[in-house]
Parts: C-alpha cells; sequence; structure tokens
C-alpha cells in the first residue's frame, strides 16, 4: 500500500504537470485531455458508490462489538467513555485550529476557483444551511433509503446507530446473523475499494491532468498549502495527546516522552496502529510503569476502538475543502459534522489508510455541506498526513492508558511497598 501510495502522489504530479503544459504548449490537446479526464470522473464515483454501504455497515457492526465490550466490565466501561469524550475533545480542538490556520493563510480565491474549476465544479450543488427546525426534525430520516439516495448523512448516521444498538437487545443467534451480515458487506465494500484504488494511478492522473489543464501549475500550491495545514493541524493533536498524558494523566514530561519515543518511531515509519501495539505495551508496562492489568486491557481496546486523530484530520480536511469552496459552514452543520466524525471514527477502525480516508471523509463533508468532488485528488496526498495520523492516535493511546490507570500504585512503587 506505501508503494502504491508513492505511485499515486507522482500520478498526481505527473497529471498536473501534463495538464499544465497543456495548457500552455500544446493547447490542440486540450479535447484530448477532457476525454481522459473524463476517466478520472469514472474512478472517483466508483470510489464514492462504496460510502453509504460502507459506512451503514460498519457502524452497525462498530456499535454492536462496543455494546458487547462496554458490558464486559467496569474498566472498559470506563475506557469506552474516556474515549469518547477525548474524541469529542480533539474535534472541538480542531474545529478552532484548523479555521484558525485558514484565517491566518487563507487560500487565494483565483487559485480556488482554478482548481475547483477542474474537478467538475458544474456538477457541484451546494445546499443552503438548515434551520434549527429543519435540522432537528431531519435527524430521524422518513425513508432511510431515500436519505442515503440523497445523501443525508446525518439521518443515516442517526438511523444506523439506533439500529445498531437495536441488535444488541435481541438474543444471541439473532444478533449474530445481523452483526455477520453486515460484516459481510463491510468485506465486500472493502474488496471493492481495494479494486478502485488499484487504478488510482490512473484516475488520479486523469482527474490531476484535468485541474493541471484549468489552474496550471497554481494548483501545485494549493495542494501544498492543504498539505502543510491538514499536517499542521494533525501534528498538533500529537501535542494535545503527549499535554492530556503529562496533565491529567500525571506523566511525567521526561517518563512519557523518553518511554514514547520508540513508539513514535514505529508509528511513523509503519503508519499503523495496530503494528505499534507491542512497543505500546512496552512503554507502558516497562516505561511508564503502568500495572499490567490495566495496559494489557486498555490498550489493544484502544487500537480497536480509538483514534484520537480521526476526527481531527478529519475534519481538517472538510473544513479546507469548505474554505475552497468559499462556503461557511454553519453552526449546526458544523455540530452535526463533528456528530458524525465521531460516529465514523468508531466506524472506520482498522480500515487501511486510503480506504478509511474515503469511508470517513465523504460522510463528514455531506454532513457539514461542502462538496466531494475534491477527494480524488486530495487522496492522493493523504500519505503525508497519514504519518501523524498515526503518531497523533499512539500518543492518544498511551495518554488514555495513563487516566485510566489514574491513582493505582505504578508498577515500582508497588515492589517498593
Amino acid at each position: 500500500m506505501k508503494v502504491l501510495s508513492l505511485i499515486v502522489l507522482a500520478a498526481l504530479v505527473a497529471g498536473i504537470g501534463v495538464g499544465a503544459l497543456i495548457r500552455s504548449d500544446a493547447p490542440n490537446l486540450t479535447a484530448f485531455a477532457n476525454n481522459v479526464e473524463a476517466f478520472g470522473g469514472l474512478w472517483l464515483n466508483t470510489l464514492r458508490m462504496t460510502v453509504v454501504p460502507l459506512v451503514v455497515s460498519l457502524l452497525i457492526t462498530g456499535i454492536a462489538s462496543v455494546a458487547d465490550t462496554a458490558r464486559t466490565g467496569g474498566l472498559v466501561l470506563r475506557a469506552v467513555i474516556l474515549f469518547t469524550f477525548l474524541i469529542f475533545c480533539a474535534a472541538i480542538y480542531t474545529t478552532i485550529a484548523t479555521n484558525l490556520w485558514l484565517d491566518i493563510w487563507p487560500l487565494d480565491p483565483a487559485a480556488a476557483q482554478a482548481f475547483i474549476a477542474g474537478v467538475g465544479d458544474d456538477a457541484v450543488v451546494v445546499r443552503e444551511a438548515p434551520s434549527f427546525g429543519e435540522w432537528i426534525s431531519s435527524l430521524a430520516p422518513t425513508n432511510p433509503v431515500r436519505a442515503a439516495a440523497d445523501d443525508g448523512v446525518l439521518s443515516l448516521v442517526v438511523f444506523s446507530i439506533f439500529f445498531g444498538f437495536a441488535t444488541t437487545q435481541l438474543e444471541a443467534s439473532l444478533r449474530q446473523s445481523i452483526v455477520t451480515f453486515f460484516r459481510a458487506v463491510s468485506e465486500a465494500m472493502i474488496v471493492v475499494v481495494r479494486w478502485v484504488l488499484l487504478a488510482a494511478p490512473l484516475g488520479v492522473f486523469a482527474l490531476a491532468l484535468g485541474v493541471g489543464l484549468r489552474a496550471g501549475f497554481g494548483a501545485a500550491e494549493t495542494l501544498v498549502q492543504y498539505v502543510v495545514i491538514v499536517t499542521g493541524v494533525t501534528a498538533g493533536s500529537t501535542l494535545l495527546a503527549w499535554l492530556i498524558a503529562v496533565t491529567w494523566g500525571r506523566q511525567p514530561i521526561a517518563r512519557f516522552t523518553t518511554a514514547a519515543a520508540p513508539v513514535w518511531a514505529i508509528a511513523a515509519s509503519t503508519q499503523s496502529s495496530l503494528a505499534s501495539l507491542p512497543a505500546m505495551l512496552d512503554a507502558a508496562l516497562r516505561g511508564l510503569r503502568i500495572p499490567a492489568h490495566i495496559a494489557d486491557v486498555t490498550l489493544p481496546l484502544a487500537v480497536a476502538l480509538f483514534r484520537f486523530t480521526s476526527p481531527v484530520a478529519n475534519l481538517a480536511v472538510c473544513f479546507f475543502i469548505a474554505h475552497l469552496y468559499g462556503l461557511e459552514p454553519s453552526m449546526l452543520q458544523i455540530a452535526s459534522a463533528i456528530f458524525v466524525a465521531y460516529a465514523v471514527s468508531i466506524a472506520a477502525v482498522g480500515l487501511p489508510g486510503q480506504v478509511s480516508f474515503v469511508a470517513s471523509i465523504a460522510p463528514i463533508c455531506l454532513a457539514l455541506g461542502v462538496p466531494t468532488e475534491v477527494l480524488g485528488i486530495l487522496i492522493a496526498v493523504e500519505v503525508i498526513p497519514d504519518i501523524f495520523r498515526t503518531l497523533g492516535n499512539v500518543t492518544g493511546d498511551l495518554a488514555a492508558t495513563s487516566i485510566l490507570a489514574g491513582k493505582q500504585p505504578r508498577e515500582d512503587d508497588a515492589l517498593q511497598d
């Protein structure tokens, strides 16, 4: 997947470069470039068609597993509650931080218009922000199928959450049948997405060709600004998790930093929280001296359910897209987006990075009222922010474990007693 990400990144650069050259030096090839660009639109549509069934199936199976886990003990229940609180804190942080970045370093309007013109802006329909009454009434869909067809993602998420919790009240055999069905749906959709992503170099090249054709080399500047802002906000979440660990988790600064350093190295190189789990367990038990009965339960649970940077990076992407289109989401839309970001942060745990990008960000964009057409281009540079997603996740996992250890005696203290 890493090799594919690098190839996709190279295809993005090549597409913008070829499009810009055709624009300036070979205008007679414009018609040919437009035909090639159409294949990019086809690739993007095949990617987007998986979003609704993937999100719904992941939410239902994810909520069923969380509910079952929450019944297994007091520590696990406290962990789930803590994870929820920290995810909402992270969402509030990114809402403030991303918009602050964009206020300090706004996009050039002409460059933004040229950029979005290259991804089919003519097809974009921007909806007006709902009133409070409309927002309340829209939370429950009158017809979930119609909500899916109309991109009513918030009401669809609410329906999926109710359905997921309802399955936990069924007898075990019926519940297992439903969970098995939706798990099969999600696995099938992931296979489809992987197939589509195999064609990502061609799809991204075709989309980038259109961007380069209309925006020229200025498109590269917009993408650099996107990468810097999203990466900066996501990297800030690592610092936030570090602060939580040394304040709320009561970890000495030197101890936590020293223990977490090897974990950060593995996280940056693998871009996988799961691959970092053995190092996190070692850091918690030996470096942070957290009791084994807490670390051995909390850290695997955190890797399975908790992604501290999911709302951070995903909302940052959506706010950037809103700024790109010159949109100012209302507070209700932002609240809807935060709620959806929380839901998909649980639903999309364990998905490959590029699959998670599509499944997580598209629903949040729809809740925020912004178009999703540019996601096909932005996925090409996700390899850079994804490093900092993993760094923030493993730091958040260690911070949450430190908090849950609370006033429990450290291993070294217990030995001294």
